[in-house]
Formats: structure tokens, sequence, C-alpha cells
């Protein structure tokens, strides 16, 4: 009998503990409910660059940088929108970019402080003509995440005109590292 009531003053404990620490894992923390509070960052919040990292096997490789430059906070993060365009007056230029997966994590953005969505961009050359229909490329429409408003970012390449060659890829949207 002792041993029966042990069990189930065990198990009562312990279910005690699975619901408690299962609603502590659920709910905000301060800084998350915090950041619910901060208003999303909009295409006018922030300016948006690219820099070329490095190269190699047919890739160029290079991030996305946005940067808060309002005068207040603002909160994003996850994966933006990215494509090339061309024709001098923003046509896109092929398919959009793909999404590696990785993690998304959501950031507040005081102002001067920037995020990088790491870009990996396959040489158009690598393919034949035939299939690319190469294209010279003006830059980037971005968009940066949960906004329907794009920025322009200069970058002269050559892309492909056909949408079935996916040339760009990237990550979601990461603070700097170091």
């Amino acid at each position: 009998m002792n041993n029966t009531r042990a069990t189930r003053w065990f198990s009562a404990i312990l279910s005690t503990a699975v619901v408690t620490g299962a609603l502590a894992a659920l709910a905000p923390t301060g800084a998350q409910a915090a950041d619910a509070t901060v208003p999303a960052c909009t295409a006018g919040d922030v300016a948006v660059s690219y820099h070329a990292r490095d190269a190699g096997m047919g890739h160029r490789y290079g991030v996305i940088k946005i940067k808060n430059v309002s005068d207040a906070s603002c909160r994003t993060g996850g994966y933006g929108g990215l494509s090339y365009v061309g024709d001098s007056d923003g046509t896109q230029i092929g398919a959009a970019a793909d999404r590696t997966p990785a993690t998304v994590h959501r950031y507040v953005l005081k102002p001067g402080q920037s995020l990088l969505s790491p870009v990996d961009a396959v040489v158009a050359q690598n393919y034949p003509k035939k299939r690319c229909h190469p294209s010279p490329v003006d830059g980037f429409r971005v968009y940066i995440p949960n906004e329907t408003h794009s920025q322009f970012v200069k970058h002269p390449t050559t892309g492909c005109r056909n949408a079935r060659v996916h040339l760009l890829s990237h990550k979601p949207f990461r603070r700097p590292i170091g």
C-alpha cells in the first residue's frame, strides 16, 4: 500500500512539474513580452545594402544588410524577399531567391543596429545560354521580413531571364558575428 501511495504521489508531482514547465516554456519572457510592444520595421525605417564577401566554384557570396536608420526601435526577423531586377525599370530578372533552411530569430533593432542575410548567387555563366537567357541586372529588389514595400540595391551583374533557373538563395536575417 505504501508503495502504491508513493508511486501516485511521485506521479502527481511529476505531472505537475511537466505541466508547469510546459506552461513556463510557452509564456513569453520579459524580453519577448516587451518585444511585442515594439512596432514592426518598415521599409522606411531601414537602409538596405549589399556587401560582397567571397567567391568560388561558380558562386558569389555576400550579405544583404538592413540598418535601422529611424529614431526609434523596431522589430523584425526571419526571411525577407530577394530578386534580381533590370531593364532600368525594376523588371524582375529570373526567379526570386530560394530560402536556405535555417533557424529563424526575431530581433528588436535599436537605431543604428543592423541585421544580415547571407546570400549565395550562382554565376549565370554556369548555365548554357539557351537555358539561361543571360540578361544584364541592375541590382536587387529587397523586401525586409513582413513588409510589402521593397527597396532597390544597386548590384550590376548578369542574371538569367529563365525563371526556371534559380541563381539566388538566402538565409534569414541574423545579428552580425563579432
